[in-house]
């Protein structure tokens, strides 16, 4: 019987099937043994489609707020000490590019002098 299984293998298995691997077996052995003991249950019924309701403008301005109220919004001293580090950071990257860029054209036309 052994014999019998390898040849199909190298043949192509049964009926021109491909040949199968251990796991393949296996899990053909799984689904069948499901399939007996539920032979009404061999498929999924799909979901039925979700049916959303709309909102109306009132619910949903209502629903923003409650979840605006939820938000921890920042003092102003905090508003007041990151727009100083943005402004900061921006002047820095600003002079370093410029920088960067001054050198590199002042180099080129040393180049082609």
């Amino acid at each position: 019987m052994a014999q019998e299984t390898r040849d199909e293998q190298q043949q192509g298995g049964q009926g021109g099937q491909p040949p199968m691997n251990r796991a393949m077996r296996r899990m053909q052995k799984r689904q069948e043994a499901q399939q007996k003991a539920a032979p009404g249950r061999d498929r999924r019924r799909p979901a039925p489609p979700a049916t959303k309701e709309r909102t109306s403008p009132g619910q949903f301005t209502r629903e923003v707020r409650a979840e605006l109220k939820k938000v921890a919004w920042p003092s102003r001293g905090e508003v007041v000490n990151s727009t100083i580090v943005v402004l900061i950071a921006v002047v820095f990257l600003t002079a370093l590019i410029f920088g960067f860029d001054f050198a590199f054209g002042e180099f080129v036309l040393f180049l082609y002098e």
